[in-house]
C-alpha cells in the first residue's frame, strides 16, 4: 500500500467543494420531525425560557407553526397535547374531543401534505405524571395497555398518520397494533419508542409538557442508562409484536445503541434528540460558549452517522432553513 508523501488524505478536504463531493453522511430536511405541543385556548404561545422557539401553542397557532415547518421541507411533526383538565386514568388522552385529535383534524385540513405522527402515553394527561394507571404506588402495566390502546385508535380515528407509544409499558405494541387492526386501521403504521431511557435530558420537555411525576421517577418502566442489552431486548419484543419502526431516546448520549439498533435491525430506526440536547446548546450559544448552527449540525449528523433514519429534533425548523 502507498503512504505518505503518495497518499495524502488533505487533498480533498482542501475546499468546500471537494469536501462536499466525498461526504459520507448528509443531513437533510427531510429526515427531520418537529415536536409540536397542543394546548387549549386560542391565540395561546406559551414559549418557555429554556427551550427558545419551542412551547405550548394552541390549535390554530399550532397549524401556523406546522404550516411554516412544511413549507421549509419538514415531512413530519409529532404532535403532544396538554389537555384542560387532568385526572387518575388520563382520560383526556382517548377522549376523541381531546387536545391532540383536535390538533390532528385541524392540521390535516390546513397542512394536508404534512405526516402526523402522535406520541401515545399517558403521562401528559394523568393527575400524577405518571405513564400509566397508578395503585397502591405502583405503575400498573396490564391495565395501562388497554387505555394506551384506546388512545392510538382514538388518534387514528382523528388523522393520524402514524403513532408512536412512548411509555414503555411491557406488551403495549402488541396490544396497541391489535387494536388498530380491529378497528380497521391496519393502513397506520407503528413507530415504537422500543429503546426509551430513563434519562436526566427530559427536563426541559417534562415543563413544556407538564409532566413531571407528582411522585418518584420513571426508573420503574424506561430503561437503565447503562444496558444496551436490555434496549435491544425491548427492540426485539417491539418488532415481534408489530412495530413497524423502532426509536431510541435520548440520542446524543446513546449512540451506541443507535449503531447498535442498527446492525441488528432492518426497520427504519429514528431518533430522539431530547430538549436537554437542545437546550444544552441553547444555552451554551446564548452564554457565546460555542457557534449554535455548528454546534447543532454536528450533533444532529452525528446522529445520522450513528445510524438513524429519523431524527426527531426541535431545531427542525431552524435545521431546515441552514440546510
Amino acid at each position: 500500500m502507498s503512504s505518505f508523501p503518495v497518499t495524502r488524505l488533505r487533498r480533498f478536504r482542501r475546499t468546500p467543494a471537494l469536501r462536499e463531493l466525498v461526504r459520507e453522511t448528509r443531513l437533510a430536511p427531510a429526515d427531520l420531525v418537529y415536536p409540536l405541543f397542543a394546548c387549549p385556548g386560542e391565540g395561546v404561545e406559551e414559549l418557555l425560557p429554556g427551550l427558545p422557539g419551542i412551547g405550548r401553542r394552541s390549535v390554530d397557532l399550532l397549524c401556523e407553526e406546522a404550516d411554516a415547518v412544511h413549507r421549509l421541507g419538514v415531512p413530519a411533526v409529532l404532535l403532544f397535547g396538554i389537555p384542560e383538565e387532568k385526572d387518575e386514568v388520563g382520560s383526556g388522552a382517548y377522549d376523541s374531543d381531546g387536545i391532540v385529535q383536535r390538533a390532528l383534524r385541524a392540521v390535516s385540513e390546513r397542512v394536508p401534505g404534512l405526516v402526523l405522527l402522535t406520541d401515545v402515553c399517558l403521562c401528559e394527561y394523568t393527575s400524577h405524571g405518571h405513564c400509566g394507571l397508578v395503585r397502591d404506588g405502583e405503575v400498573e402495566n396490564d391495565l395501562t395497555l388497554e387505555l394506551l390502546a384506546r388512545t392510538a385508535v382514538s388518534h387514528a380515528e382523528a388523522g393520524a398518520h402514524g403513532v408512536c407509544p412512548s411509555d414503555m409499558m411491557d406488551g403495549r405494541v402488541g396490544a396497541i397494533r391489535g387494536a388498530l387492526d380491529g378497528e380497521g386501521f391496519e393502513q397506520v403504521p407503528l413507530l415504537a419508542y422500543s429503546a426509551k431511557f430513563a434519562s436526566a435530558f427530559y427536563g426541559p420537555f417534562r415543563e413544556v409538557a407538564e409532566s413531571v411525576p407528582a411522585f418518584g421517577d420513571r426508573r420503574s418502566y424506561q430503561l437503565d442508562p447503562a444496558n444496551l442489552r436490555e434496549a435491544l431486548r425491548e427492540c426485539e419484543l417491539d418488532v415481534e409484536e408489530g412495530a413497524d419502526a423502532i426509536m431510541v431516546k435520548p440520542a446524543l448520549p446513546y449512540l451506541d445503541v443507535i449503531r447498535a439498533v442498527r446492525e441488528r435491525f432492518t426497520l427504519p430506526v429514528a431518533a430522539y434528540s431530547v430538549s436537554g440536547e437542545y437546550a444544552m446548546v441553547k444555552s451554551a450559544a446564548a452564554a457565546g460558549w460555542l457557534d449554535e448552527r455548528r454546534a447543532a449540525l454536528e450533533s444532529l449528523t452525528a446522529i445520522k452517522r450513528a445510524g438513524a433514519d429519523v431524527i426527531v429534533t426541535y431545531f427542525a425548523k431552524e435545521l431546515a432553513e441552514w440546510l
